[in-house]
């Protein structure tokens, strides 16, 4: 390789040093093109390993759970109605069996208010004697999951449901029931 290019120098024709020097130099005259790369890096950072909350109204979905790619947030908007798209922190009794959840953000929608029934027959979960689901006996990893007990939604709780039918959502125990200082705002979907 070319010396001049600031990576690399050759002693040997069998062996290449790297070039520190070279490569700051490197960077300070290019600098616009890192600049972006970093604070991506950052910013990813920062969302895996400190604080999952979305800080921008901007959301990208790209898991195949919810038919909408880019989504606004609004956020104070009030309760949430059925049919409403939320995104919530996740704070559900999984978080012991599954850690990396703790916390993370998730898009559901609502399918059950305070007050509303939830009763469960043969797996079958309904929410007013709609059926929304049903909850299947074992995750991906082969964990067993137990399907929400019949209750009455208690005030400030909200049934939350994916669009996919492998959705981790409040048909479980394991997710449960979603509290009103989880939610994180209601989504509009853009496309």
């Amino acid at each position: 390789m070319n010396a001049s290019a600031g990576l690399y120098t050759e002693t040997t024709p069998r062996r290449r040093i790297f070039d520190l020097p070279g490569l700051l130099a490197h960077s300070r005259q290019r600098w616009y093109l890192y600049a972006p790369i970093l604070a991506v890096w950052v910013l990813a950072y920062v969302r895996l390993f400190v604080d999952p909350t979305p800080r921008l109204p901007l959301l990208f979905n790209w898991s195949p759970s919810l038919p909408y790619h880019v989504a606004w947030m609004q956020r104070g908007g009030g309760p949430p109605r059925h049919g409403d798209l939320i995104v919530f922190r996740f704070d559900g009794p999984g978080q012991m069996r599954y850690p990396g959840l703790r916390g993370q953000p998730l898009f559901k929608r609502v399918c059950g208010l305070p007050g509303d029934v939830v009763t469960v027959r043969d797996r079958l979960v309904q929410v007013n004697g709609n059926a929304v689901g049903l909850a299947k006996t074992h995750a991906f990893d082969r964990r067993p999951l137990t399907p929400i007990p019949p209750q009455v939604i208690a005030a400030d709780h909200y049934f939350v449901q994916g669009m996919a039918a492998d959705s981790f959502d409040s048909r479980y125990s394991e997710s449960g029931l979603v509290r009103s200082e989880q939610m994180l705002g209601i989504v509009v979907p853009l496309f």
